[in-house]
C-alpha cells in the first residue's frame, strides 16, 4: 500500500484546507518544489498534487509551481484540479505528470474520462470528493445528488488507473478517516481505490491496512505530515506492514 503525501497549491504555495474552505489555508511550505524534494528524501513513492486555484477555476492556475514539482523530483507525480479537457491532459502528461485525476469533468463530461484512458492507458485517476455520500465537484463547491459509489460505478470497465475517494467532511480536520465507508467502496470496486480525507495518525493508517481489502491501493496524507502528527518514515513503514 502506498503512502501518497499530498502538496496542496493555492497561490503558488503549498497549503491545506479545513474541509475543502478556500478562506481556511494554511501556508505550511511557500516552495512546492522545496517541499517535493522533502518528500522524495524521505522514501516516498509518489506525490500527489492538486491545484486547487484551478479546480475552482476550471483551468490550471499553479502551472509554474507544478513545473516546479516536476523539475525537483524522479519520483512519479500525480495531478488533479483545473483539468477538464484533452488539451490540457495532453499537456501535463507531456510536461512529465505520470497520472493526472479526473474530479469535476468526470461528472459533467464522463465520456472525456473514457477517451482520455483509452489514448494513456494507465495514466488517468478518477477523482471523487464526496460531502456525505454525495459527489461535490467545482472545487468542493456544489454537491450533487450522485452517489460515490454510483458515480465509481461507471468508470468500472474505462481502464481507469485508480479511483481516489476523498471524504471532505474529514479532509484536514484530523478526525480520522471513515474506513467502513471506505472498505465498503472498495469491495464494491474492480478499480484500485486511493483513500483520502482526515488520516491523522499512524493508528489511522494501521486501521487502513488492517481493514484488508484488497482494492485499497494508498492512502494519502497531507495535515498530519506537516505537522508532524505522523512521521512520515514510520507512515511508510506501516503501509507496508513493518510497523
Amino acid at each position: 500500500m502506498i503512502l501518497f503525501p499530498a502538496i496542496d497549491l493555492k497561490d503558488g504555495s503549498c497549503v491545506r484546507l479545513l474541509r475543502g474552505a478556500m478562506e481556511q489555508a494554511t501556508v505550511f511550505n511557500a516552495s512546492p518544489a522545496d517541499q517535493a524534494r522533502r518528500f522524495q528524501a524521505a522514501g516516498c513513492e509518489w506525490i500527489h498534487v492538486v491545484d486547487l486555484n484551478g479546480a475552482f477555476a476550471g483551468r490550471p492556475v499553479n502551472a509554474d509551481a507544478v513545473t516546479a514539482i516536476l523539475g525537483a523530483v524522479a519520483i512519479p507525480v500525480q495531478l488533479g484540479g483545473g483539468i477538464r479537457d484533452l488539451a490540457t491532459i495532453d499537456m501535463w502528461l507531456g510536461k512529465g505528470v505520470r497520472r493526472v485525476i479526473l474530479g469535476t469533468v468526470a461528472l459533467r463530461d464522463p465520456a472525456l474520462v473514457k477517451d482520455a484512458c483509452r489514448r494513456y492507458p494507465g495514466r488517468v485517476a478518477v477523482g471523487i470528493d464526496a460531502r456525505e455520500g454525495f459527489v461535490a465537484v467545482e472545487g468542493w463547491a456544489e454537491t450533487s445528488r450522485i452517489t460515490a459509489l454510483d458515480l465509481a460505478l461507471r468508470f468500472e470497465d474505462a481502464g481507469v488507473a485508480a479511483i481516489i475517494h476523498t471524504d471532505i467532511d474529514r479532509d484536514g480536520a484530523m478526525a480520522g478517516p471513515n474506513v467502513a465507508a471506505t472498505a465498503a467502496l472498495a469491495e464494491r470496486l474492480t478499480t484500485p481505490l486511493i483513500v483520502s480525507g482526515g488520516v491523522s495518525s499512524l493508528d489511522d493508517l494501521r486501521a487502513i491496512r488492517e481493514a484488508a481489502v484488497p482494492g485499497i491501493a494508498g492512502v494519502i496524507s497531507g495535515r498530519a505530515l506537516y505537522d508532524g502528527r505522523i512521521d512520515l518514515a514510520q507512515g511508510l513503514a506501516v503501509l507496508k506492514g513493518q510497523g
